[in-house]
Order: structure tokens, then C-alpha cells, then sequence
């Protein structure tokens, strides 16, 4: 009988997980719907994270009750991985070697806003040199905190910086594209969503590469230890599929419309737990780090996209720092080249993957050496 315990435990663990994504749901998809009756850009992810965070935070008895479970997450971003791929064809990737200028720019930025934010908060802020780059670093969240758990005792104040970055990053882009493209362009941009392929018209045969690419290329990536396997896995192995023309898949409604309530249903759950009177102090600071790398972003951004023949929205895009899956996300939504993007930020983040182990030993040693 002592076997059975932890299947009983992992099985109370899912149908609390379910409840809390029954919950998060039917949140998401109802203020999903408002937004889109309102004519807001990307309805359901501005609704998903809106709603959730607004009565999550409204109703602390509700918060336990609210989230998105890590097993639920990872095959809504195994499929994202392989719907990013299918943009790198071979006219995309033939074009790929122009956009070193911007690249460029982009990783220049990304130093300079990293350095800015972390002497802001070292000195003036007296932040600990390490709490202070890990909440400073524009990018790699998950694995910014799973460091800052093992190297800070403040994780936390490391999660609510990288949480308010994003949440600026989902807030400020859909608004931007009614500001600068207009009504019109919001319109085109939800009829776009409504448009997309259903799940029910894809051929069996590309509905099983679907599924194929995204767990074949989780499990390809687990074996050469890729970071961000259950990502890079798929977007790999669905870029060679799409570039040697194997298979060409569309992008499908459902799994978008999926992929919105999930995200965004997650980082509104996350916000509405963060405790404001507890963590005034922090949220300040992260709130004024937020505006500075995204300010920064913004100007290079608009420079670059004067110069080139790249609109604002679309330079803003492959520019700012608002978490891989997201951004990705507003892209499928708006229609933009997501190749381009997907180039940019998939160079930004591995720049920051190299860094953070990096200078999280640079930072131990010194710490060491201080001590003694």
C-alpha cells in the first residue's frame, strides 16, 4: 500500500493544477472577449493577463486558486518553437545575412542598458552587485531567477523585476500599434487571428509533423543540451524542416489562441500575488529600471527603423526585451515578419545565457575574495 501514496499525491497535485487552469480560463476568456468586442489589439492576451491580475489582485482569496501549470506550459511552448520555425524558409534565411546591422545594434543596446541598470542600482540604489545585475539583465528570466535562487537571498526582488519588465513589454506593444498604425491596423490585426487555419482543416499527415517536430525536437535538444530545450528544440528542428521544404504549416488558430490565454493567463496570475504593500520599495525600482531599458530600446529602435525600411512597431519588436515567448506571440498576432524577430531576440537571449553564468561566478569570487 506505501507505493500508492505518491501516485494519489501527483494525481491531488493535477486536479489542483486543472482547477486552477479551469479557474485562470474561463478568467482569461471572458475578459478576452471584451476586449475584443471593444476592438482592443490582441484581445485575448491583453484580456487574459488584464483579467486575471485585476480580480486575482481584487480577490486574495482566489489568487491560490489561479495559474498555469509548468506541465501545461511547456507543450503549448513546444508548439510555439515549431510554429516559429515554419517562418525560417528559405527566402527568410536567405535574407537573414542583411540583418546583421541590426543585430549588431541589438547586442550594443542590450550591453548598454544591462551596464546603465546595474550602476543605477549598485550605486544608487546600494543594491548587492549581483541582486543588481541579475534584476538589470534585459532578458532570460526563468533562468535569471533560477540563478539568483542559489547565488541572493532576495530571488524575489529578481522575479518582480523581470515580471514588471514584461508585463510593460504585453501593456505598452498592443498600444502601440493603435498609436502609431491606427484603428485600422488593430482591426486588420484581429482579423488576421480570426482568419488562421483551423486545427480541424490540417491533413493528418501535417497535423502528425506538428507533434512529431515539437516532441522530437524537445527530446533532440535534451540529448545535446541545448538551453531552453522544450524552445529551441522545436524552432531547430522545424527551421530545417521548413528551409529543406519537408513541410510547410500554417499557423494554426487554435493552438494562437491557446498559446494568448496560457501566457497571458500566467504572467497576470504572477502579478496578482505580488504583494504591493510589502514590496513597495522594490516595485519602485523596478518600475523606473522597466521605463529606462525599455526608453532606451524604444530610441534605438525608432532610429534604426528611420534608417531602414523596417516600421517602428516591427523594429520595436525584435528589439525590446519583453521575454521570448511573448514577443514572439504579439508577432504571430500582428502579422510581422517573425523571422526577424525571432533572429534578434534568439541572439539576445543567448548572449545572455553566456553572460549570466559568467559573471554569477565572477560575482562569487569577488564576494569570496572581500571576505577574506
Amino acid at each position: 500500500m506505501a507505493p500508492a501514496q505518491p501516485v494519489a499525491t501527483r494525481l491531488d497535485g493535477i486536479k489542483r493544477d486543472l482547477g486552477r487552469l479551469g479557474v485562470t480560463f474561463a478568467l482569461a476568456v471572458v475578459t478576452g472577449v471584451i476586449f475584443l468586442k471593444l476592438g482592443a489589439p490582441a484581445p485575448f492576451l491583453m484580456g487574459s493577463l488584464f483579467g486575471v491580475w485585476m480580480v486575482g489582485a481584487s480577490l486574495p482569496k482566489l489568487q491560490p486558486h489561479l495559474g498555469v501549470a509548468r506541465w501545461f506550459h511547456i507543450p503549448v511552448v513546444l508548439g510555439l518553437g515549431v510554429l516559429i520555425g515554419s517562418t525560417f524558409t528559405t527566402s527568410a534565411l536567405a535574407h537573414a545575412l542583411n540583418w546583421w546591422p541590426t543585430v549588431v545594434a541589438m547586442i550594443l543596446v542590450t550591453i548598454a542598458v544591462t551596464a546603465l541598470g546595474y550602476i543605477v542600482l549598485t550605486r544608487g540604489r546600494g543594491y548587492d552587485p549581483m541582486l543588481a545585475f541579475f534584476c538589470a539583465i534585459p532578458g532570460g528570466q526563468a533562468e535569471a531567477i533560477v540563478l539568483a535562487r542559489d547565488h541572493v537571498e532576495k530571488d524575489y526582488v529578481v522575479a518582480l523585476f523581470h515580471l514588471i519588465r514584461v508585463a510593460f513589454v504585453f501593456l505598452s506593444t498592443p498600444l502601440l500599434l493603435g498609436f502609431v498604425e491606427g484603428t485600422a491596423a488593430v482591426a486588420d490585426s484581429n482579423a488576421k487571428l480570426a482568419n488562421m487555419p483551423s486545427l480541424l482543416d490540417l491533413p493528418q499527415r501535417e497535423l502528425g509533423l506538428f507533434i512529431a517536430m515539437a516532441i522530437g525536437g524537445y527530446l533532440l535538444a535534451r540529448v545535446c543540451r541545448l538551453p531552453l530545450p522544450h524552445l529551441f528544440g522545436p524552432v531547430a528542428v522545424s527551421t530545417i524542416a521548413h528551409a529543406a521544404g519537408v513541410v510547410a504549416l500554417p499557423r494554426i488558430y487554435e493552438f494562437v489562441m491557446l498559446a494568448q490565454l496560457s501566457i497571458g493567463g500566467a504572467v497576470g496570475a504572477r502579478l496578482a500575488q505580488v504583494q504591493f504593500r510589502e514590496l513597495v520599495v522594490y516595485l519602485r525600482d523596478a518600475t523606473i529600471n522597466t521605463v529606462m531599458i525599455l526608453s532606451l530600446y524604444f530610441i534605438a529602435a525608432l532610429a534604426i527603423a528611420a534608417m531602414t525600411d523596417r516600421g517602428i512597431l516591427q523594429m520595436w519588436l525584435a528589439f525590446v526585451p519583453g521575454g521570448l515567448y511573448e514577443v514572439t506571440l504579439l508577432t504571430l498576432i500582428f502579422g510581422f515578419d517573425i523571422a526577424y524577430v525571432a533572429v534578434h531576440h534568439t541572439i539576445r537571449i543567448m548572449l545572455i545565457f553566456i553572460s549570466m553564468p559568467v559573471m554569477a561566478r565572477s560575482f562569487s569570487h569577488r564576494s569570496r575574495s572581500t571576505t577574506e
